[in-house]
């Protein structure tokens, strides 16, 4: 038994490598105009300033600080070293978490760094200066997002033990 089939007649040719290629082309610059590439290769949107730049900017407010009033006071140096080490620390503990890379030389006091005309004043100053850091370090404690809030807190904390220290 022969099965039959009508043969019906193309109106079109079979499609040419020309007309293959083409389409393919079409097809990727479709995508391509479209942005449908892989997310790994859009740079990632970065909030400008770090939320940890204001901290930074005031723990290298008091490195300063502490440094004019030990280039000042000398004798004052085997007191206030430690929190000084500890602000250096501090510093390099926020850039880690920021992701920038700490610079080499150490920050030198500068010209904006104003100390009392006597020790005790110099070291009041500090207090007060001290105050009004663990009093920011907390509030952005607070204020911070999950990732940052332990670091923040234990500044707070840092700032909090040099008032009682320079009390």
């Amino acid at each position: 038994m022969v099965f039959t089939v009508p043969v019906r007649k193309r109106v079109a040719g079979p499609a040419s490598r020309r007309a293959v290629l083409g389409g393919l082309a079409g097809a990727a610059a479709a995508v391509a105009l479209g942005g449908c590439w892989p997310a790994r290769d859009k740079p990632a949107a970065r909030a400008t300033p770090h939320p940890l730049a204001p901290v930074v900017a005031g723990t290298l407010a008091m490195i300063d600080r502490y440094q004019a009033t030990m280039t000042a006071y000398p004798d004052l140096s085997t007191r206030l070293a430690p929190l000084l080490a500890d602000h250096r620390a501090n510093l390099d503990a926020l850039r880690r978490a920021m992701g920038t890379p700490s610079p080499s030389a150490t920050a030198s006091a500068s010209a904006s760094a104003s100390v009392a005309p006597d020790p005790a004043g110099a070291v009041a100053a500090l207090h007060a200066a001290e105050q009004a850091g663990q009093a920011g370090a907390a509030a952005a404690c607070l204020a911070a997002v999950a990732d940052y809030a332990p670091l923040l807190g234990s500044i707070a904390a840092c700032r909090a033990t040099h008032v009682e220290v320079l009390s």
